[in-house]
């Protein structure tokens, strides 16, 4: 040990070996730097901040209130987008829609971190039927609901009632959610053979809703097992059904596959939604994401 000692200290101090420890000292520093940044943890492309384009476009229709709300949150820990459509047959629509969109976007901002989606729907869900319910003081009221969440390429959603969440992907619009109205129970009922169709297609009470926000038997929301895996290009839609009862799916995905921002095909949506002039034209809100995953 010892002589081993004396001789690397006479190589040390030789000093026409000078450049050579220069040259080891620097591949050394560079094994140590290479070495350092391999036990660092890569960060994964689902936890990168999310570039997502929103477009939106409502109108009011024939009817004397809007009823319909919607916002949405962008945080860097994801993305979320909220739609209700307050019943407008009862007085209390209005606020009922305000009323939940506004705590969805309050407990997600409140957040640190992107959510467990079932947890965050459940929860939000149930402080959204509460606050509806003092909201209202006993006045008739109730809201449908969808939302999403994106995560890198992850589409995580939440619904009840009938607003419709679609994916836009390659020309064709792709149903995610499903209705909750008596119409999706009478065909569950036609296809399990309990009733006959013309039974199914006659039920004058098919479009009534049977479980919406803001009363007392409200359960839960569907909340999607697993996330949609979103494809480049694809674009998310979430609408009202003044929206898909207005327009035809032709129609949706002619302005859908033009090459326009998200806010201009909502607008153009819109517009031909209000070009048609129905007579009973239904509130009519859509929300559009796409890029960025």
């Amino acid at each position: 040990m010892g002589a081993a000692v004396s001789t690397f200290m006479i190589l040390w101090n030789d000093k026409e070996l000078t450049p050579y420890w220069v040259i080891l000292a620097g591949c050394l520093s560079i094994g140590l730097l290479l070495f350092v940044r391999s036990r660092i943890p890569v960060r994964q492309r689902d936890d990168r901040p999310v570039g997502v384009q929103i477009g939106n476009g409502q109108t009011i229709g024939a009817r004397s209130e809007q009823d319909d709300y919607f916002a949405c949150a962008v945080e860097p820990y994801g993305v979320l987008a909220v739609l209700a459509d307050g019943i407008s047959g009862l007085s209390g629509g209005k606020v009922a829609s305000t009323t939940a969109v506004e705590t969805f976007i309050r407990e997600f901002e409140a957040l640190d971190r992107f959510p467990d989606p079932d947890e965050f729907w459940s929860e939000s869900a149930h402080l959204a039927n509460q606050a509806i319910l003092r909201n209202l003081l006993g006045v008739p009221g109730g809201t449908t609901l969808v939302s999403v969440m994106i995560r890198g390429r992850n589409l995580y959603w939440g619904a009840v009632g009938d607003s419709v969440l679609s994916v836009f992907r390659q020309g064709e619009l792709i149903p995610i959610n499903h209705k909750h109205t008596l119409e999706s129970q009478l065909e569950e009922q036609y296809m399990s053979g309990q009733i006959s169709e013309q039974e199914a297609l006659d039920n004058p009470q098919r479009k009534r809703l049977v479980n919406y926000l803001g009363y007392d038997h409200f359960k839960q929301m569907e909340i999607a097992d697993e996330p949609f895996a979103l494809h480049p290009a694809d674009k998310i839609v979430l609408c009202s059904d003044g929206v898909y009862n207005s327009l035809t799916e032709m129609e949706l995905e002619t302005i859908l596959a033009q090459s326009i921002p998200p806010f201009d095909a909502a607008q153009a949506i819109i517009d031909l939604i209000e070009e048609k002039q129905l007579v009973h034209q239904d509130n009519a809100t859509i929300i559009i994401l796409e890029q960025g995953w």
